[in-house]
């Protein structure tokens, strides 16, 4: 890993900058973030404008906007549920939308990009906490594989951009994010707003008891979306080698002492049962964030508080 180069080209402030993706929770986030810091030419497209799915409506995007730096923040995204029944729709769309922002800001000469990938691009099996240097050491966790493969084609595209056209083409693996403004529906929601809305849903029913997915044991690391949208900003401005970097917090927590920690900040009193005939995922997954801990980057909200905001943030937001 190379020390941090003090040559980068900096982002100005008036620099033209596309987030793909903007509407969903990262990308939103990083708006947020961009606009606080007082970028003032972001170029921001929702799906009615622009279908990312679409390979010629992308390049004749980057064809008359020409921005000069490109976060790509746009995915399909889902839980564990989402990902096994829609698993081809998962591998296509994600293939899809990268390889059409990515090639096409190759072509129109961006100057930077920062692609987000997902820890569930490593193996099953990785040797706790992962390294960055474990990708591809083995097969996929099952439950999510054609959203990891299609993943990992993204950050292999960026790294193939890069040494074979010396465009600072990088990647970012971030683990599970979470915070205000996430998917709560239960059919497609990451595993703290589910847990949220089920808790809470049991706590306004009066409900003794509420059974949640699995066993409880698997083991999770989780960062707070206002974390990520810093740590990308610190990318672009920071950061331009080839080799990607891991984001997370290097803690982990159980489902288990999860659900028991929103149970008391929701203020459930009932019980938390367990229903082993669902699926757990993987066992563990602890990111190793050492390498971008070394270069200067650091999360800094506690799970403890970072639930607390997002728990607001739902009781603020319900219809």
């Amino acid at each position: 890993m190379n020390q941090l180069n003090k040559n980068i080209t900096i982002m100005q402030k008036n620099s033209k900058i596309y987030i793909a993706g903007h509407t969903g929770l990262v990308g939103s986030a990083i708006v947020k973030k961009m606009q606080s810091e007082g970028y003032t030419q972001l170029i921001l497209r929702d799906r009615s404008q622009l279908d990312l799915l679409d390979q010629a409506k992308v390049a004749e995007f980057f064809y008359k906007e020409r921005p000069e730096y490109v976060i790509d923040a746009a995915a399909k995204v889902g839980g564990i549920k989402a990902n096994m029944t829609l698993s081809a729709e998962f591998l296509y769309e994600n293939l899809q939308i990268q390889n059409n922002i990515i090639w096409s800001a190759f072509k129109y000469n961006v100057k930077k990009l920062v692609f987000l990938g997902s820890s569930c691009v490593y193996p099953k099996d990785s040797i706790q906490p992962i390294k960055e240097e474990y990708l591809l050491a083995g097969k996929p966790e099952i439950t999510n594989e054609g959203y990891s493969i299609a993943k990992i084609a993204g950050i292999k595209l960026c790294e193939k951009i890069y040494s074979e056209y010396d465009r600072k083409f990088i990647s970012c693996m971030p683990t599970n994010i979470y915070g205000p403004g996430d998917n709560f529906n239960p059919e497609s929601s990451h595993v703290i707003p589910s847990l949220i809305r089920k808790i809470h849903d049991a706590k306004l029913a009066s409900l003794p008891e509420v059974t949640l997915w699995g066993s409880g044991s698997p083991r999770r690391e989780f960062l707070h979306v206002d974390d990520l949208a810093n740590a990308v900003l610190w990318l672009m401005n920071n950061y331009e080698d080839k080799d990607f970097l891991n984001i997370g917090t290097g803690k982990d927590v159980s489902i288990k002492e999860l659900a028991f920690l929103l149970k008391e900040i929701i203020g459930y009193k009932g019980n938390i049962l367990w229903d082993t005939s669902r699926p757990d995922g993987m066992a563990r997954k602890l990111l190793d964030v050492s390498k971008i801990e070394s270069l200067g980057w650091k999360s800094t909200i506690t799970l403890n508080d970072g639930l607390k905001k997002t728990y607001q943030w739902y009781k603020d937001n319900l219809n």
